[in-house]
């Protein structure tokens, strides 16, 4: 029986991997009810990294709270919890040091079940937060292509892992041709558009373009000349979920002739935001929403079908 394998990341401000493991069973359990029997096996591969930044922002959090004129800062509460937790995320993950430990994550955990996929086997990208800037800088990222990381073993270390992690997904690494195909993606609350930020000027080490074109081209003959879908969940009160229709163009130029990408809103309730709510939905509905929402539960029973 053939396997659709579910690659779950998560994003900001999740610390407990047990928690994220009951969050990604629960979810496949509601796609599963959504969708019935299929002849397909369903097996879910979390990715959890987010263990790896407590300490270095509880470091950071200390030095902020010795200085003399922290205590007099507004919003100091929502400094530490909302926003040092997600730039803090982002910049560790870029970082030298905590960026290799993610990648080692991603190479222990999810390379073992893509390289021992079967014919017949899917691959479904579910991805949320950070965790998507994080998923497609390692599989699409131009800086993992520069030679000259090589010079340093650790780095050189760091960049066979993610050459394997590429080789293993049909339409990337050195054989394009082989591996597992991606069936779908699903961004949830995603920033993405933001970090295409790095390359608005032109070339840069972190645009996304080339791989990604290369997966999704690969995979629309591959498919049947058949557009692979990716869904882009957002609430309306995520002041971190972005839509990314209208940045195709400009992101992928022809190639966005071989994805149908689509901007899925889960909430229509119309809730005013104001500054004094948006600490409330940040860590709520709004942002963490998107794994019990019946929306998402719906469409990744769509895809999975």
């Amino acid at each position: 029986m053939a396997t659709d394998y579910v690659l779950f990341v998560h994003g900001v401000k999740s610390r407990q991997p047990e928690v994220f493991d009951r969050t990604t069973q629960q979810l496949l359990q509601s796609v599963q009810r959504t969708m019935g029997s299929n002849g397909r096996t369903l097996k879910p591969v979390p990715v959890f990294w987010g263990d790896l930044n407590v300490q270095p922002q509880a470091t950071l959090r200390q030095g902020l709270e010795a200085s003399p004129q922290w205590k007099n800062l507004w919003l100091t509460d929502f400094r530490v919890k909302e926003v040092i937790e997600f730039a803090g995320d982002a910049a560790l993950y870029l970082s030298r040091h905590v960026g290799a430990q993610v990648v080692q994550r991603f190479h222990q955990r999810a390379l073992p079940v893509l390289q021992g996929a079967q014919p017949g086997d899917r691959l479904h990208l579910v991805t949320h937060s950070l965790g998507s800037v994080i998923l497609f800088d390692l599989l699409f990222a131009a800086r993992w292509d520069d030679p000259s990381l090589d010079k340093d073993a650790s780095t050189r270390q760091t960049r066979s892992m993610v050459t394997q992690l590429r080789n293993a997904l049909f339409g990337l690494g050195q054989q394009p041709g082989q591996g597992l195909p991606v069936a779908s993606v699903h961004t949830l609350g995603s920033p993405i558009a933001l970090f295409s930020l790095l390359s608005v000027t032109g070339d840069s080490t972190h645009d996304l373009t080339k791989e990604l074109r290369s997966l999704l081209q690969t995979s629309y003959y591959q498919r049947g000349k058949k557009a692979l879908p990716w869904y882009n969940y957002l609430h309306p009160g995520d002041p971190i979920a972005y839509p990314l229709q209208g940045l195709m163009p400009r992101l992928m130029g022809n190639a966005q002739l071989y994805v149908h990408l689509r901007d899925v809103v889960t909430e229509h309730r119309g809730l005013p935001i104001t500054w004094g709510r948006l600490p409330l939905l940040w860590g709520g509905d709004a942002h963490s929403g998107y794994w019990t929402s019946s929306i998402v539960v719906k469409t990744l029973a769509d895809a999975l079908r």
